[in-house]
């Protein structure tokens, strides 16, 4: 059983290209420096994380989040700083481990990796990747990136990189190890390999009950149990947005909703983006949306109907503006948070298996 008392809430941005309070769009510069006041204001209302996803596209800002995170880590003090991800498949492992061990050095210890395959296939022409090798080259580079954070002498060969024979890999982190998640959107097979690499394990809920997910969480816990190794903790990621009403909330998140899903649904040959659709999500699925009382009872059901130790919320959803990010980070930090912890002890306790 997990505490309510330790269950920790996070934050997720994609950096999500955004308009101002007028309408009128905004620099990829601008929104990055806004994601530094967004990091700080979180930072001072004692939220546990913040993750920074990685896209190499036109409607998100941020190509190189370790980049970002480093700037985050000089304006922070106890917030930790991950990726949400870092699309792995397309970078080199033994850099990851070096950009992050520096965040590490400039943070004080509060460096943290999600690595995935990414949503996005654009990292792969762009570095020279064939498409065809999606599976390998995450295989691959997950097992040398978890054997590179083990911060020891490392001998590994694969078919994806130049192998590695005693090789030391600098620099060395203060506490001697990085966290790893491994973000996983659905599939057994992720699960399976997250437990059997020892790495902490991150379920993308983005749509649909996220009861549905239980079977992923109970099935790496069971292969964790199996392979001998210790329980570790599960962490859910879903996009919302906070406000002081339910109306007041749906009606500010939905034209932004609308043009970042109806933009990936053209590309992606889907239907068009409904207002319906939409409102059943709010109401039935993964979008947490609406006033903190609302996604606070979201949040514990989806906590306790997974049995997760972590919930990141996904606080920028196309280009809303700023001031409503801050205002939704606000309501997460001093309201939702000890609202889901209120409910989470009244069950008295979440179940882990």
């Amino acid at each position: 059983m997990t505490n309510p008392a330790d269950i920790k809430f996070g934050l997720d941005t994609f950096g999500d290209m955004t308009v101002d309070d007028n309408g009128n769009p905004e620099s990829a510069g601008q929104v990055i420096r806004n994601m530094i006041e967004q990091a700080k204001l979180a930072d001072e209302l004692g939220i546990y994380g913040i993750n920074v996803g990685e896209h190499h596209r036109d409607d998100f800002a941020v190509s190189s989040p370790d980049t970002v995170l480093a700037g985050m880590a000089t304006v922070t003090k106890n917030i930790k700083l991950g990726s949400g991800v870092t699309v792995l498949s397309s970078e080199d492992p033994v850099r990851v481990y070096q950009a992050f061990a520096t965040i590490d050095g400039l943070s004080n210890g509060r460096a943290e990796i999600t690595a995935g395959r990414g949503s996005f296939i654009e990292s792969f022409p762009l570095f020279g990747y064939e498409l065809s090798d999606y599976n390998a080259l995450f295989e691959e580079k997950l097992e040398l990136l978890v054997e590179l954070l083990k911060e020891q002498p490392v001998t590994w060969s694969g078919s994806v990189r130049a192998g590695l024979t005693n090789q030391q890999v600098y620099p060395k982190t203060e506490g001697g190890a990085i966290p790893l998640r491994v973000g996983v959107g659905g599939s057994p097979e992720s699960v399976v390999r997250a437990a059997r690499l020892g790495a902490n394990l991150a379920l993308a809920i983005i749509g649909g009950d996220p009861a549905r997910f239980a079977p992923f969480a109970k099935l790496y816990r069971d292969y964790l149990n199996e392979l001998g190794k210790p329980q570790l903790p599960v962490s859910i990621h879903s996009p919302g947005h906070i406000a002081e009403t339910d109306h007041d909330a749906v009606e500010a998140q939905w034209p932004h909703y609308e043009t970042m899903f109806g933009r990936i649904g053209r590309e992606r040959g889907w239907g068009p983006t409904t207002k319906n659709h939409y409102l059943q999500e709010v109401k039935y699925g993964s979008l947490y949306v609406g006033s903190p009382e609302t996604v606070a009872q979201k949040i514990a059901y989806a906590i306790t109907a997974v049995g997760a130790q972590r919930f990141d919320l996904k606080y920028a959803n196309g280009p809303m503006p700023h001031s409503k990010l801050m205002k939704s980070i606000e309501l997460y930090g001093t309201v939702v948070i000890p609202r889901v912890r209120e409910l989470l002890a009244e069950q008295p306790a979440v179940a882990v298996a």
